[in-house]
């Protein structure tokens, strides 16, 4: 058990928590939901002790142990993968250290040895000789081949560190788990054996994350940050949608019967006050009147931005067409032979775990890149607008966010530039931003601002979710929806692919192409997934 007793923080004169009183028990897993900006990430530091309250202080139960997700991607990078996860333990990996050092000595005293004795004890209790064979499990779950367990974390890609690092967090049973976004950066099977093991884990968990299907796979109960204050709802993400919104709905039905008692008695009041005969009845609903109290509502303090794609130009039969496209990258063959024909109404989700090949594609699509073989060609009522994953580029600017934006507008009027700011949130005073400065979900947001005012009738977008708040994801994905033209996109939020894609395509390891017109769930539910495997490492062992 942790709990959060009276916890205040303020940053300068604001307070972001107020007398925050909360206990999260054994056995549910908790969603920490808010706004962008209510501080989510903030008070798992403070639960894990990375942070200090303003006031007030956090207690856990006597001997559980307490593990959290590290952010930091190069904090580890000196040691080999294996002992990375270990270290999850930290009281188990000093031992294996210790029981190292001293096995090591030429000079093994008795004082060793009883010392040796003492520490092979407690790292029995531990189950220390299971550790290594844990650790691995855990990387295999995740996507880390045995290849890589033994190397230096320096060596790994980003998305492979991500990886470790959650394994590090799940290693060893911890008492008390904290994930800060843990489905960023995996691939769609990593995050499907993630949800099976915190639907399995028997102890308590606290998980921010904005993917609301993993929040309504894996959560019992929901914490609900809004105005500084934390209220705790049963159920899923969906189900605290529901109550929260039915709730606003009963108290705004309650504030609708009271306030025509106070207009009844009011009226009585006003009619009888001055009547002798009737002067004790006015007095009595003046009383009754004085008691009568309205429930205060207050508007949620999360904000939807409004994202509407209105191609300028309808799309004609003539779409896309993919021949032989090929390409190798250090050696490796990413693409092999991709061929494949867009229809006007194909909206396209990239799955797998292949991320490199789909940016690669996408980016000779939109003639980033070159093939080395075959040949691609749009329709020539095609128009394209293209969400990058790397958006470093398009903002190593000193640019304004207006004057930014206007570069891409076929119409410079600054009213009409600023009319799209504003739909994604940027208030009059954030026109004048540097885009240099912003931050990874502002950025997003210009991108997609800037898609919006292309006009385009064919989106393609990669990873588009990263860095987005809850309620930019599902104005995105509502956005999506309503969209009349085409798309291809990849994105690791499974309640988006499932909504939003009506065929799905997946560039399998060896760069070879599937391509089902189906929903994504339907896909999953396919024998496809099995066969494509043992196709594949049918191929390798051919090779």
């Amino acid at each position: 058990m942790i709990a959060a007793n009276n916890v205040t923080l303020r940053v300068g004169k604001k307070a972001l928590f107020e007398d925050v009183n909360i206990k999260f028990t054994e056995g549910n897993c908790y969603g920490l939901i808010g706004a962008n900006g209510a501080g989510k990430s903030t008070f798992l530091k403070i639960l894990s002790g990375q942070l200090e309250p303003t006031k007030g202080d956090v207690t856990i139960t006597p001997g559980q142990r307490l593990s959290f997700l590290e952010q930091d991607h190069f904090k580890y990078d000196a040691y080999p993968v294996l002992d990375t996860v270990i270290m999850g333990n930290a009281r188990l990996y000093e031992i294996m250290k210790e029981k190292e050092a001293l096995y090591a000595k030429e000079d093994f005293s008795d004082e060793d040895g009883i010392r040796a004795s003492e520490l092979e004890g407690e790292f029995a209790e531990m189950n220390g000789w299971e550790a290594e064979t844990d650790a691995e499990q855990l990387l295999n779950g995740l996507g880390i081949e045995s290849e890589f367990h033994y190397t230096m974390m320096s060596e790994l890609s980003g998305s492979q560190k991500v990886k470790v690092l959650l394994a590090r967090a799940l290693f060893g049973n911890p008492d008390i788990l904290l994930l800060d976004e843990p489905t960023n950066h995996l691939d769609l099977d990593a995050i499907n054996w993630l949800e099976e093991f915190l639907i399995n884990f028997d102890n308590t968990v606290i998980v921010v994350s904005h993917d609301r299907y993993f929040l309504n796979k894996v959560c019992t109960q929901i914490a609900d940050i809004d105005y500084g204050k934390i209220q705790l709802y049963a159920g899923n993400y969906d189900f605290w949608f529901e109550s929260s919104q039915l709730l606003i709905k009963q108290m705004k039905e309650a504030n609708k019967k009271k306030e025509e008692k106070i207009k009844e008695l009011q009226e009585f009041i006003s009619r009888f006050s001055a009547n002798a005969s009737k002067s004790k009845q006015a007095t009595s609903r003046k009383r009754a009147l004085e008691k009568i109290q309205l429930d205060e509502i207050r508007p949620s303090s999360r904000k939807y931005p409004y994202i509407d794609f209105r191609p300028n130009r309808e799309i004609g039969n003539e779409v896309l067409q993919v021949e032989g496209l090929s390409k190798t990258v250090d050696g490796v063959k990413i693409l092999d032979n991709l061929t494949f024909t867009l229809g006007r109404e194909d909206k396209v989700a990239f799955v797998g775990s292949n991320e490199q090949a789909v940016t690669m594609l996408f980016r000779i699509l939109m003639g980033e890149e070159e093939p080395d073989e075959g040949t691609y060609k749009w329709g020539v009522t095609t128009s394209q607008a293209y969400f990058p994953k790397d958006n470093t580029k398009e903002f190593d600017s000193d640019l304004t966010i207006a004057d930014w934006l206007t570069q891409y507008s076929e119409i410079k009027d600054v009213t009409y530039v600023r009319g799209f700011l504003g739909r994604m949130l940027f208030a009059g005073e954030d026109g004048v931003k540097r885009v240099r400065v912003l931050s990874g979900g502002e950025k997003v947001r210009c991108l997609l601002s800037k898609m919006m005012i292309s006009g385009a009738n064919i989106l393609v977008l990669d990873e588009p979710t990263n860095h987005l708040d809850m309620e930019s994801i599902t104005a995105l994905n509502n956005g999506l929806i309503k969209f009349p033209g085409v798309l291809l996109f990849t994105c690791h939020d499974h309640q988006f692919v499932q909504t939003t894609a009506n065929r799905i395509m997946e560039i399998l390891p060896g760069g070879q192409l599937i391509d089902k017109i189906t929903t994504y769930d339907e896909y999953l539910a396919s024998d496809e997934m099995a066969r494509k495997r043992h196709v594949y490492n049918m191929t390798e062992e051919d090779n």
